[in-house]
């Protein structure tokens, strides 16, 4: 797979300036507040600004994080109001929907359907976060049980729900157990974990939610993933203000423990590290990353990126976790 593939430079570049710009307008004047690490609580030392945001390094877990940051209330409007998440939600989604499809949600949709033969769960899912309603889609193919999307931005869930998905328009702190259906349930959310303003919070919420049994799909950036470390904070993963958060294959079980969950599994079945490293070359200043995607043959980058994959090395991130 390619980077340009399911996000074309031009447009992730223009979503970035828009973003850019939507930090002065709803993040410059507001209150801000002290966090200590979203994973275990330890105190942070800082390592780099970006757009405004400080970003302190955990040097116990190596959870990299935003701290102070802004006000949920600001990050509410945000996501519902700002020319950059209208942006997403229509012109990426709709540019990019059906390469992502094929790269990225169909893989996604055979992934969880073998982890809920594995682990079972049931049959109904619940996508927390379900953007364009293609993960919902592909995972009809899979299961009986018509998915359930949680998505509180108006224009992604007004997508949803022209596709006949039904639809809690609601961040999932605010959904309560009567807007859910009753009985065994898997929840997945895919590429929020880096968003959300306070995860303690939400994953305290979600447990309560969830009854004994059910399954929590996610995936998320790993902090220590090859490229982000290789870029740090010229990685455009590293995005203020939507990537607060960067928890790691270590630091996502402490936090998961914290909450009572029952760990099964965590991944990082990335495959595009070495491309956004090939792409970004002139922002690396590591000597062995710039010598490597100078001179190593197309073989030899596949091979690092099955590396990267299979030893917990990629900076993307599958976790999958259970209400005991």
């Amino acid at each position: 797979m390619k980077e340009e593939e399911i996000r074309p430079q031009a447009i992730f570049d223009e979503y970035l300036r828009l973003a850019k710009d939507d930090t002065i307008t709803y993040f410059a004047d507001v209150e801000n507040v002290s966090v200590g690490c979203p994973a275990c609580g330890k105190a942070g030392v800082v390592s780099f600004e970006k757009s405004g945001f400080r970003y302190e390094i955990c040097p116990d877990c190596r959870t990299l994080y935003v701290n102070p940051r802004p006000v949920a209330s600001a990050f509410s409007r945000y996501y519902t109001e700002s020319p950059s998440s209208k942006y997403w939600a229509t012109t990426f989604y709709r540019e990019t929907a059906e390469s992502r499809r094929e790269k990225l949600w169909k893989p996604k949709a055979l992934m969880v359907s073998d982890v809920i033969k594995k682990y079972g769960g049931g049959n109904v899912v619940i996508d927390v976060g379900g953007g364009y309603g293609l993960f919902a889609e592909e995972i009809s193919a899979f299961i009986p049980g018509t998915p359930i999307l949680i998505e509180p931005g108006p224009h992604l869930a007004s997508v949803c729900r022209d596709k006949g998905f039904p639809v809690v328009e609601k961040f999932l702190e605010d959904v309560i157990a009567a807007d859910l259906p009753k009985g065994p349930k898997v929840f997945v959310s895919f590429e929020l974990f880096e968003h959300l303003h306070d995860p303690g919070r939400f994953m305290r919420h979600l447990y309560g939610l969830m009854s004994s049994g059910d399954l929590f799909v996610f995936t998320t950036l790993s902090g220590t993933g090859a490229d982000i470390l290789a870029l740090w904070e010229d990685s455009k993963s590293v995005s203020p203000p939507h990537h607060l958060n960067f928890f790691n294959p270590h630091s996502v079980q402490i936090l998961l423990g914290q909450y009572g969950f029952e760990m099964l599994d965590v991944t990082t079945p990335g495959k595009l590290d070495i491309d956004i490293l090939v792409n970004n070359r002139a922002l690396i200043k590591d000597r062995f990353w710039d010598a490597f995607v100078t001179l190593a043959s197309d073989a030899d980058r596949q091979r690092w990126q099955e590396w990267l994959a299979t030893s917990g090395w990629s900076s993307h991130m599958m976790v999958v976790c259970r209400k005991p």
